[in-house]
């Protein structure tokens, strides 16, 4: 079993069973009935910032202030009706909900509930993992129908792996079929798996169960001739880790792989997490500005990794606060060079119609110049041949996992055979969807 960190992360499997139905119930059920000293505190400080901004009091005379009996009876009365509420009536109708369908335990998630523990895992995985809620997620490996994958694998395994906040039921829409439907149809002997992971934990430490959870896979499929890892978002830096702490292991799945995906990954860093740190950060003199950093730190481990695009435990585990620091120390993480690996990033500019703002937020999360590894240092430099980096135009960070166009590209990189490679360099893999496509605030890209 790998050792754990000095924060003591663990990077085994603590369970391998996704939840059912009946977890999801008793997981609200817990998060309604947990202790609000947190929320106490954050009152406080919001209190604190009202009584300074509006009545002029200082700091002191502000907390004097809050400290009247009055004031703490009416503290302690609101705080004992909203735990009652979720202590006496949210949780038990739940738990009752699962007493009277006990068939609950044997159901599988909708696609719906996976959407929801998605998101919470992404936003609060971290906590629910510390307090053993049946929410937080397992990594678990599932097949191109949505199942467990399970039997014998064969040939060739291509290994999605989503991002923050997401499913592995979020590489497809209603509109595209997705990267994985496209492969899958290339060749025989040809296997799609899905990662589904809890976004909330550290990069690192999803980057080591990942490891680990494909070294057991070759170990149990000793058929499989070569592995493939496609990786949205975070997904892309989970795989970056995973890679790095396989070699650094020497496991046999290092040796498997041929290419790596990544799709709109921060690898530096993604510019709305370091905006987010330097108001929180810089601001916090100027009054009700503080509250930012409050507010901000209601985010999991796995979004605070996105600031600078962190795939290593030493890149975290030794900072003096859980917000880390606004300088980027993190450590090279270098790719194995014997792997093919093709760098994709979207922008919502269109082409040869240039604008700084959208530069810099690139397809909303990522600018371009992080999602293509491109870094004024040269220790953290990917350095790879233009012809392995792609750049779509007028594509948001969320539709550029599944867009037709981004599809194709992939599938002519892992491929070759279905069309000629693009060989002219980064800016003929820019496609221009200008003429193609308007931008629309409900719904996207939508064609035209």
């Amino acid at each position: 079993m790998p050792s754990l960190t000095p924060l003591h992360e663990t990077y085994c499997k603590w369970d391998s069973t996704p939840p059912s139905q009946a977890d999801v119930l008793e997981g609200l059920a817990q998060v309604v009935t947990i202790s609000l000293s947190g929320v106490h505190d954050m009152l406080q400080v919001i209190q604190t910032e009202v009584l300074r901004t509006t009545l002029g009091l200082s700091v002191q005379k502000a907390k004097k202030l809050q400290k009247m009996p009055q004031l703490q009876k009416f503290y302690q009365f609101s705080y004992d009706r909203i735990q009652r509420y979720g202590s006496h009536f949210v949780a038990p109708g739940l738990r009752r909900i699962i007493e009277k369908f006990p068939t609950l335990h044997d159901k599988a998630l909708t696609p719906n509930m996976h959407f929801m523990v998605g998101v919470l895992n992404g936003i609060f995985g971290d906590f629910l993992l510390k307090q053993h809620n049946p929410l937080a997620l397992p990594m678990v490996l599932y097949d191109h129908y949505g199942s467990i994958q399970k039997g014998e694998l064969t040939g060739r395994v291509v290994i999605m792996v989503h991002g923050l906040c997401m499913s592995h039921l979020s590489w497809s829409n209603n509109r595209y079929s997705g990267v994985g439907e496209r492969l899958l149809a290339q060749r025989d002997n040809n296997t799609m798996l899905y990662l589904n992971y809890n976004s909330g934990r550290r990069i690192s430490a999803n980057g080591r169960s990942f490891a680990n959870l494909l070294e057991e896979l070759v170990q149990q499929n000793p058929n499989i001739t070569s592995i493939d890892l496609i990786g949205h978002s975070m997904g892309g830096l989970v795989s970056r880790s995973a890679l790095f702490y396989g070699k650094q292991n020497l496991y046999q799945w290092i040796h498997m792989t041929e290419n790596l995906v990544c799709i709109g990954s921060p690898h530096h860093g993604a510019a709305l997490e370091r905006i987010g740190f330097i108001l929180q950060n810089k601001l916090g003199a100027f009054p009700f500005i503080n509250l930012i950093g409050q507010l901000g730190n209601i985010r999991s481990n796995g979004i605070l990794d996105l600031r600078h695009g962190s795939v290593r435990d030493d890149d975290w585990e030794h900072n003096d606060a859980r917000i880390g620091h606004a300088d980027d120390n993190r450590k090279p993480a270098p790719l194995p060079a014997h792997i093919n690996t093709f760098l994709i990033a979207g922008t919502l500019e269109f082409e040869k119609v240039s604008n700084k703002a959208l530069t810099i937020i690139g397809d909303y999360l990522v600018s371009v110049k992080s999602a293509l590894g491109e870094h004024p240092n040269p220790r953290f430099q990917l350095k790879l041949p233009d012809t392995h980096k792609a750049v779509f135009y007028g594509l948001n960070h969320m539709e550029i996992q599944y867009h037709s166009s981004v599809v194709e590209q992939i599938t002519r990189w892992l491929y070759p055979e279905v069309g000629e490679v693009i060989e002219e360099g980064v800016q003929t893999h820019m496609v221009n969807m200008q003429h193609n496509y308007t931008f629309d605030d409900l719904d996207g890209i939508v064609e035209t």
